[in-house]
C-alpha cells in the first residue's frame, strides 16, 4: 500500500549531484589601500570579462515569424533559397515550427528530408515540439516514427524526448504502446525520473484504475525515485474526487512526514473534494490551515470556492469572494474572471456579466477566447444579440474566433430583429475567417429564422442573394 510502502525511498542515500564549473585562475590582486571596503576590494579581483555581442538577427527567421499564412512561409523559404541564402538550423527549425502549428505536416515531412539530405545538425527541441504537434493531432503513430527517427538527424535521444512521447501515448489513451516504450527504458539507455512516473500514474488514475497507479508508485519506490509534489498531487487528487477525503488527508500527513512539503494545488484538491461533499466552509478554512503551515495562498484556491458557489447559484456570494480576493492583494486573473463569469452567463445574468466584463478589461485583465465565447454565448442565450455582436467586434479585434454555432445563432437573431445589415456583417466575418454553413447547416439556418416570422425568411433571402456567398441549393432552399 502507498502509505507503507513510501517509507522505503526517504530512507535511502540521497543522490549525489555533481555540477560542472568553468574554474577560472585569475590572479589575487593586493589592494593598495588597506581601508577599501570588502566589497569594492571583491570587486577588484574579479577578472575582466568583455561585454557578449548581441545575437544577429537572422533575416529569413524575421521574416517567417511575421507571416501568419504557413504557404507563403514556404514560399519565403524558396526565395530566400533562390537569392543564394545559405538555410542552416535556425531557418529549418522557425519553418518547421510555423508548419507544425498549421498541422500542414506533409510540409514538415519535405523540410525533414531536406534537413536529413544536407546533414543539417538538430536540436532535440525541435523533435519534442513535433511529437507534441502530432500527439495534439492525433497522429500519434507519426510521433512513434519521429521519435525512432531522431537518431539519423545527428541527433541524441535524451530523456526529454522519452518523457514527451511517454505523454503523448498517455494523453492519447495508447497505454499499450506507453507501457511498452516504459518497459523498454533500460534498453534505450534512459534512466526514468520522477516526469516519467508521474505521466503513467497520471494516466492510470485519469482511467480509474487506482490499483495500476499505486503499481506504478512501487515501482518508483523500488527504483530509488523520490516521489515529487506532483506524484502526491495526483494521488491525493484522484482520492479527493471519489470522496476518499480520509485517505486523502492521510496521504497528506505522510506527505509532509517525509519531508514533502504540500502546495498551493494540494491544498485546492483537497477543498475541491470538500466541496464536492457540501462541505463549503470546511474547504474555506483550510486556506488559514495552510497559510499556518507555511504554504502561500494562490488563485487556484479561491478558484475552487468561486466555482462551488457558482454551481449551487449563489452568485452574490462569488461576488463577494472577488472583493475579498482583491482587498487581500490578490489581482484575479482571466481563469478567476472566466468562472464568475461563465455561472453569471449560464443563471442569465448577463447584464452583470457584462459589466464585470468591462470591469475585467479596465483592471488590467485580458479576456481570453473563452472569456468571449461565453460572453456572446450569453447574449444570445438570453436573446440580446446586439450585446453578442458588441462583444464579438472586440473579440473578433483580439483575432479570437466564436464557434460555428454562435455565429449560427447570432444570424438568427439578427434577422429575427430586421437587423440586416449587423447580420451581412456577421457573414462576413465568417468568410474572412473561412468558416462556412454546409448545406444541413443552412437547412437548419432557414429553418430557424422562417419558423417565427415570414419576414425573416425574407430578410435571409435577400442577405444570401447580396452577398453570393452560399450554393444555388441553399438558394433554392428558400
Amino acid at each position: 500500500m502507498i502509505l507503507s510502502r513510501t517509507k522505503g525511498i526517504y530512507q535511502a542515500q540521497p543522490i549525489q549531484i555533481r555540477h560542472c564549473f568553468n574554474h577560472i585562475h585569475s590572479q589575487a590582486y593586493r589592494t593598495v589601500r588597506p581601508t577599501k571596503s570588502k566589497t569594492k576590494a571583491r570587486h577588484e579581483q574579479r577578472p575582466f570579462r568583455h561585454p557578449q555581442k548581441p545575437r544577429k538577427s537572422i533575416p529569413f527567421v524575421t521574416s517567417v515569424k511575421e507571416v501568419r499564412d504557413p504557404d507563403e512561409a514556404l514560399c519565403l523559404f524558396h526565395d530566400y533559397n533562390q537569392t543564394g541564402f545559405k538555410h542552416d538550423y535556425p531557418s529549418y527549425s522557425a519553418l518547421v515550427y510555423k508548419l507544425a502549428r498549421s498541422r500542414n505536416f506533409e510540409a514538415v515531412e519535405t523540410i525533414l528530408g531536406l534537413i536529413q539530405d544536407r546533414n543539417i545538425r538538430c536540436k532535440e527541441t525541435l523533435f519534442i515540439a513535433l511529437i507534441q504537434h502530432y500527439g495534439k493531432a492525433n497522429s500519434v503513430d507519426k510521433a512513434i516514427e519521429l521519435f525512432h527517427r531522431m537518431p539519423s538527424f545527428n541527433c541524441v535521444r535524451t530523456l526529454q524526448s522519452f518523457n514527451a512521447l511517454l505523454n503523448v501515448l498517455v494523453d492519447s489513451d495508447r497505454f499499450l504502446d506507453a507501457n511498452e516504450i516504459f518497459a523498454r527504458s533500460r534498453q534505450m539507455g534512459v534512466r526514468l525520473n520522477s516526469i516519467s512516473f508521474n505521466v503513467m500514474i497520471k494516466g492510470w488514475l485519469r482511467k480509474g484504475e487506482w490499483k495500476q497507479a499505486c503499481e506504478v508508485f512501487d515501482e518508483m519506490l523500488e527504483r530509488n525515485v523520490q516521489p515529487s509534489v506532483v506524484t502526491y498531487n495526483s494521488l491525493i487528487g484522484f482520492l479527493s474526487r471519489k470522496g476518499s477525503l480520509d485517505e486523502a488527508m492521510s496521504l497528506l500527513e505522510d506527505m509532509m512526514q517525509k519531508g514533502k512539503h504540500p502546495n498551493a494545488v494540494t491544498y485546492a484538491l483537497l477543498m475541491e473534494g470538500l466541496c464536492s461533499v457540501g462541505k463549503y466552509t470546511e474547504a474555506k478554512k483550510m486556506m488559514f490551515d495552510m497559510e499556518y503551515r507555511g504554504c502561500k495562498l494562490q488563485l487556484v484556491n479561491y478558484g475552487v470556492l468561486m466555482s462551488d458557489l457558482g454551481k449551487r447559484g449563489k452568485i452574490e456570494e462569488a461576488k463577494s469572494l472577488l472583493h475579498e480576493m482583491k482587498k487581500r492583494g490578490f489581482r484575479p486573473d482571466v481563469v478567476t474572471y472566466n468562472i464568475l463569469l461563465n455561472y453569471m452567463c449560464k443563471e442569465g445574468r448577463v447584464t452583470e456579466a457584462y459589466k464585470v466584463w468591462i470591469d475585467m478589461r479596465l483592471g488590467g485583465c485580458k479576456p481570453n477566447a473563452a472569456t468571449h465565447r461565453m460572453m456572446v454565448d450569453g447574449f444570445c442565450r438570453v436573446g440580446d444579440f446586439e450585446g453578442g455582436l458588441k462583444v464579438l467586434n472586440v473579440m473578433l479585434t483580439g483575432r479570437h474566433y466564436p464557434r460555428p454555432e454562435t455565429f449560427k445563432c447570432l444570424l438568427v437573431g439578427l434577422l429575427n430583429c430586421g437587423k440586416i445589415d449587423n447580420a451581412s456583417f456577421v457573414l462576413e466575418e465568417m468568410e474572412k475567417i473561412m468558416i462556412r454553413f454546409d448545406l444541413e447547416d443552412w437547412e437548419t439556418l432557414i429553418r430557424d429564422a422562417c419558423s417565427g416570422d415570414r419576414s425573416s425568411c425574407g430578410l435571409l433571402t435577400e442577405l444570401v442573394t447580396a452577398k453570393k456567398c452560399v450554393r444555388e441549393d441553399c438558394v433554392t432552399l428558400l
